[in-house]
């Protein structure tokens, strides 16, 4: 059978898709390719993609809902969907708000909509958002944890993705499970993301701005152990009658964005020039996830330490940036006298 996978040339999608071929699944990939970061990144990962003959694309928006049934029309043995498609981003929402209803509320409907229209659908499983936990204090984050006040207009989207979902499997028994992504990191990520940023802006001798001094924290998670996770719980859909799932997905362990620029200086040879500012509105201090849901459902345990992960990502960024491509051919010019 087949799965399909919505986001497909973005960072999440990429792996998924990658470790899913490499257990020999047949995987159809979606995604519009929009222009809300580096478009030549996104091809770059379909082009590895496309090179397994299991793998098949189509560029379509998941909010169209027309293009969405031609697709599953044409492609009969789908029979689970990881739908991760979405537009990211939480500071981002506050400039374009429209981006993100369209993405996020309109493509949930529809893929859910897709999905009560398949015949033999064995499981959805849909991103949800660590964001949805907004200003809470509590740590770490549960699921059973209150999210009905949201910061930022993403995590407000992805609060209602979940009842979207939960609407639909009470009407309709879809198996379901969303996935509450904390941040994602590693080779082939979003250069939106800080570890991105921050890291071609030290190798470009830029300074980087860090929000109340670097204090804040995050449960960074290696795209590898994430990857582990999604698989884990798509294999594992609900039993009939059971109700849909929220589950984390994090490491477990929150750190300062301060030690995040410690690593990425370690890892680049350089020390950053560094700004503070305070905290964005939008912004949230901490995150944190209690994954004790998820590792009693699949056995998830994150095994990427962030000082494992980050010279990894920083391996893979410095063959894909041109900074640091310049940066060594230099270094090669000075080491032969030229």
């Amino acid at each position: 059978m087949t799965v399909l996978v919505t986001g497909a040339a973005g960072f999440v999608g990429y792996h998924v898709i990658q470790a899913l071929l490499a257990r020999g699944e047949r995987v159809v990939g979606v995604d519009d390719l929009n222009s809300y970061y580096d478009v030549a990144l996104k091809r770059a990962r379909l082009r590895r993609l496309q090179s397994n003959a299991d793998f098949s694309f189509t560029k379509l928006s998941v909010a169209d809902r027309e293009s969405v049934f031609d697709l599953l029309a044409r492609e009969p043995e789908i029979d689970r969907i990881v739908h991760l498609a979405a537009q990211a981003g939480v500071r981002y929402s506050m400039v374009d708000p429209y981006a993100y209803v369209t993405a996020n509320l309109m493509g949930q409907v529809v893929m859910l909509e897709a999905a009560r229209a398949m015949k033999g659908l064995r499981h959805f499983v849909y991103a949800s958002s660590s964001s949805v936990y907004g200003g809470n204090t509590k740590m770490p984050f549960a699921e059973s944890d209150p999210v009905d006040l949201p910061v930022s207009l993403y995590g407000a989207t992805k609060r209602a993705d979940e009842l979207f979902s939960n609407a639909y499997a009470h009407l309709f028994g879809l198996p379901q499970s969303g996935l509450r992504f904390f941040t994602v990191y590693g080779p082939w990520g979003r250069p939106d993301m800080a570890y991105f940023s921050f890291a071609k802006a030290i190798m470009e001798g830029k300074p980087i701005t860090l929000f109340e001094n670097g204090a804040l924290r995050r449960d960074f998670t290696y795209i590898d152990d994430i990857v582990v996770g999604v698989l884990g719980v798509l294999d594992r859909p609900p039993g009939s009658g059971e109700p849909p799932r929220i589950l984390n997905i994090g490491n477990n362990h929150s750190e300062t964005v301060s030690r995040l620029v410690s690593i990425l200086e370690e890892s680049l040879g350089r020390k950053a020039i560094i700004l503070s500012q305070p905290r964005p509105v939008a912004d949230v201090a901490d995150t944190f996830a209690d994954i004790s849901a998820i590792k009693e459902l699949t056995g998830f345990t994150p095994r990427t330490p962030l000082d494992v992960g980050i010279p990894r990502f920083v391996e893979w960024f410095k063959s894909w940036d041109p900074a640091c491509q310049a940066g060594s051919a230099r270094l090669q010019l000075q080491a032969h006298g030229k």
